[in-house]
């Protein structure tokens, strides 16, 4: 009686009403915590901790999106007390709850995002020294266990059987993995190179065993994207890794100058002094290191010179800076040349020229 009285007074059936207040209160909710969200934003914006930013934007949607998911399940409880004969309302709170999970994990993975590109911004700007490459994975990786965790959950609200699901992956796994053979091969190429890391976005790197050199850009789990120095990107799948060697310059300790100065043989009294002077030069040098090997010696009688071995190693590693100070020691050993009078020898021949028998061989003759 009281349920006609009010539908008489509304001029509406009951559960109608009931469904368009629902959805009105639901509209007014997300508009009320659009507000909120606003005003915290600005209190995150004055705050010096950056992560209750990256909290907000991470949970801003996903917030909203559970507010209708709420909504709309009590618009179908209303909707189902008129016809309750229907037994859907179970599937429809099934499907709710399923929304909830979803959410969630849309919460954490853009958390995660967040987390991980706030840190990786502040370290950079702070010029902290850190490894893009793990920071990175681990943002993957956690990432990938959200997405997995997930699905087993919901799979288990639907009345899946996980052990059962987990028995046929087993079973047919073997036929996947024929299947994407080149593709496991390449995730656990990028499962290598992050777990071992020889080499890092940013970095230098080079194979002799194929031709591959230039910078790290992007390491993925299918592939690495190198930049070479004529600007020409290469793509090269993880698996390739497994099974070449791989030289990373970037690691590098100290650049090696190794240089061989060919003397004259007319300047042979000059080489001891030579070797010497070099020798101080090189010990007193602020750019090389004194702890590693230092080699200055007549080493070889060589076809047209008097050949001293220069062996050391610099501190600098930037191959540009090197190069300059490269320039800089052997125009310095050659004024220690020119200092002693003697001269970088040239290629020449010696040859011995016979005019008739029994007659004396004229002098010598040299030609470059």
């Amino acid at each position: 009686m009281l349920t006609e009285q009010l539908q008489t007074l509304i001029g509406v059936e009951l559960w109608l009403a009931s469904a368009l207040v629902i959805l009105f209160i639901t509209l007014l909710v997300d508009q009320a915590l659009r507000l909120v969200l606003r005003r915290i934003e600005r209190w995150t914006h004055a705050s010096s901790t950056p992560w209750d930013e990256s909290l907000l934007r991470a949970a801003r949607r996903p917030l909203q999106a559970m507010v209708w998911l709420v909504g709309l399940s009590l618009v179908a409880r209303a909707v189902h007390a008129r016809w309750p004969e229907h037994d859907w309302l179970g599937t429809v709170l099934l499907w709710r709850d399923i929304g909830f999970m979803v959410c969630v994990a849309w919460f954490l993975w853009k958390f995660i995002g967040e987390v991980t590109q706030t840190s990786i911004r502040r370290r950079t700007e702070a010029g902290e020294d850190f490894d893009l490459t793990t920071a990175l994975a681990l943002s993957k990786l956690l990432r990938l266990v959200v997405v997995v965790v997930t699905v087993m959950t919901a799979a288990h609200g639907l009345g899946f059987q996980i052990g059962g699901l987990l028995a046929l992956g087993g079973v047919g796994g073997i036929a996947v993995g024929l299947a994407a053979r080149d593709l496991l091969a390449n995730f656990f190429g990028g499962l290598t190179i992050y777990l071992d890391r020889p080499f890092s976005v940013g970095d230098w790197i080079r194979s002799p065993d194929k031709s591959i050199e230039g910078t790290v850009e992007y390491i993925s789990w299918r592939h690495t994207r190198i930049r070479a120095f004529n600007k020409n990107p290469i793509y090269v799948p993880n698996s390739v890794f497994t099974s070449i060697v791989v030289e990373n310059p970037s690691r590098m300790s100290h650049r090696r100058l190794n240089e061989v100065i060919g003397l004259r043989y007319d300047d042979f009294a000059q080489v001891q002094a030579v070797c010497d002077d070099i020798r101080a030069y090189l010990q007193q040098h602020p750019a090389i290191d004194p702890t590693q090997t230092l080699i200055v010696n007549f080493t070889r009688f060589g076809a047209s010179s008097l050949d001293i071995m220069v062996y050391a190693f610099t501190l600098t590693r930037a191959w540009v800076d090197y190069q300059t100070l490269k320039q800089e020691l052997l125009l310095a050993m050659g004024r220690i040349v020119q200092r002693h009078g003697a001269q970088i020898a040239l290629p020449t021949q010696t040859l011995h020229l016979a005019t008739g028998a029994g007659e004396a061989d004229p002098p010598l003759a040299h030609g470059c």
